[in-house]
């Protein structure tokens, strides 16, 4: 992104990602409101008996149980935590801060989904446009995000938005990757009687657009 500086994607800590996350972490990143919130999307917009991408993978998945998939492949940092998700059906150990091509071929999967980790992304352009190509015309991904994060592996950029500016700040990734249409922000934000509650829960999906963008 031209009208970015390159200080908009440092971290406070800039040793290799490789040592961050060498230690698994068997927890989850957000709480169980915004966990079925980010279900309810993938059920939504995954098709069901597709080839999942599930980006920046963990130990857990989130995706809907009852929904069966051809395939879901995991990329993610730590060897442990893919090795116990029961909803990969492989998976590959890859830091996309420094190799954001994908090892996969073009148009290898129906739909992707990169949950709670589009912050820690130095290169997210880069990455969005290489996920544009392995996924089929039209395909879909559903990135989402919450108030939380690893405040010292986030870019420096992330820490000075808001909430609005987080989902303006990723559309702005998938249109600069040049390759995606339909995009649209939403605000799934679990609520109790028309009020917040919990941990808030945002979402940017889009469309690849195909070879022809």
């Amino acid at each position: 992104m031209d009208d970015l500086p390159a200080a908009a994607f440092r971290r406070a800590d800039e040793s290799p990602d490789e040592l961050f996350y060498r230690q698994p972490r068997f927890v989850t990143h957000i709480d169980a409101g915004a966990i079925a919130a980010v279900t309810g999307l993938y059920r939504e917009f995954l098709p069901p008996g597709g080839r999942i991408l599930d980006l920046m993978s963990s130990w857990i998945s989130h995706l809907p149980p009852e929904v069966p998939y051809a395939q879901v492949v995991g990329l993610g940092l730590n060897h442990e935590e893919l090795a116990a998700n029961d909803r990969l059906s492989a998976f590959v150990v890859q830091n996309l801060n420094t190799s954001a091509g994908l090892p996969f071929g073009d148009g290898s999967f129906d739909a992707a989904g990169l949950t709670v980790s589009i912050d820690y992304l130095t290169d997210p352009v880069a990455v969005l446009r290489d996920l544009g190509r392995v996924l089929v015309p039209g395909g879909p991904v559903v990135i989402t995000f919450s108030n939380r994060c690893f405040p010292t592996k986030a870019v420096a950029v992330w820490h000075g938005l808001d909430d609005h500016g987080h989902l303006t700040l990723v559309r702005r990734y998938l249109e600069a990757a040049g390759n995606w249409t339909d995009i649209q922000t939403l605000d799934r934000s679990p609520r109790r009687g028309g009020r917040p509650s919990g941990d808030p829960l945002f979402a940017v999906v889009g469309r690849a657009a195909g070879p022809d963008a």
